[in-house]
């Protein structure tokens, strides 16, 4: 019994984000990460388009979680997306490696209406070090171990388009899977989430872009969360937003188009929940590079 009590205590401290059902990493700029959510987004624009982003959650507290993505995706012929994303999350000693292949299929629904259809497949690896970890039970054989597991997962998703707007709906994450049974006693275990998410691009004037995006977020068993957000791009060049995550954050952004190809963004988020006792913060940054196809012209520029 102590053995399963300071494993619980353990798991509870070290993976926060499990309590609050956020066993998915969470993104405060997703609306510029969203192959890693949503698979039908692959090949979507209209160039080869890669995407790395780190974020440093509750900075100042140590073994808190750090997350580092990197995708990819692109169009292949006019219908079908291809794409590839890499998931790296480490809450103390456990850590978390998603690799996922995207394919999607695009059905034109209207004069300017896209919908594509998509489904990921990858495979999880698990790995903990309880060596570690410090213990109030001092030889316990569970604490000198070394854990590496390997789960597979599928994925689908849908993505509605149009030249300003998209609304988009996934669960990358479909099987259920549990990390760590000890004696019975289940810690760590997946659960299907889905992600519901929108955006709108309005002119303001010819110089002024206003973007609202939302993200809706839940587990079939758990509460939902949601972030609510607000950028303006000014001469399509240089980008301010402000944004807000349900009970935990307050968040600044702040983006620019280095060359048409490349954008680069920075968020910071004022951490308002109960953990801002011991951290008030967390930071995020992230870099795309677009590869425009050989001669082919860009039909129509995408600012989501």
């Amino acid at each position: 019994m102590k053995k399963l009590l300071a494993l619980g205590l353990f798991l509870s401290m070290s993976a926060v984000s499990v309590v609050h059902a956020q066993q998915d990493p969470q993104y405060t700029q997703y609306m510029y990460n969203q192959n890693v959510i949503n698979p039908a987004y692959a090949g979507t624009q209209e160039n080869l388009r890669v995407t790395a982003l780190y974020r440093q959650q509750w900075s100042g507290i140590t073994g808190a979680p750090e997350t580092i993505t990197l995708s990819g995706s692109t169009p292949l012929g006019d219908r079908v997306g291809l794409g590839l994303s890499v998931i790296a999350d480490n809450i103390g000693p456990v850590g978390e490696t998603n690799v996922y292949g995207d394919f999607s299929y695009k059905l034109q629904v209207g004069d300017a209406t896209t919908l594509a259809l998509g489904l990921k497949a990858g495979a999880t690896f698990f790995d903990v070090d309880l060596n570690t970890v410090q213990t109030t039970v001092p030889g316990d054989p569970l604490f000198s171990e070394q854990l590496n597991e390997t789960y597979l997962n599928v994925g689908a998703g849908a993505f509605l388009y149009g030249s300003n707007w998209y609304v988009g709906f996934s669960v990358p994450n479909m099987l259920n899977s549990t990390h760590l049974d000890e004696d019975g006693l289940e810690f760590g275990s997946e659960t299907q989430h889905y992600f519901l998410t929108g955006g709108y691009v309005f002119d303001l004037s010819e110089n002024v872009k206003l973007k609202p995006h939302a993200l809706i977020k839940g587990a079939f068993d758990s509460p939902v969360s949601f972030d609510v957000n607000t950028n303006v791009l000014f001469n399509e060049k240089f980008e301010l937003g402000v944004s807000y995550r349900y009970e935990d954050s307050f968040s600044g952004l702040i983006g620019m188009y280095v060359t048409d190809n490349i954008q680069v963004g920075y968020a910071y988020d004022r951490v308002i929940s109960d953990i801002s006792v011991v951290s008030n913060s967390s930071h995020e940054v992230f870099v795309s590079f677009g590869l425009a196809f050989p001669r082919k012209v860009m039909q129509s520029p995408r600012f989501f």
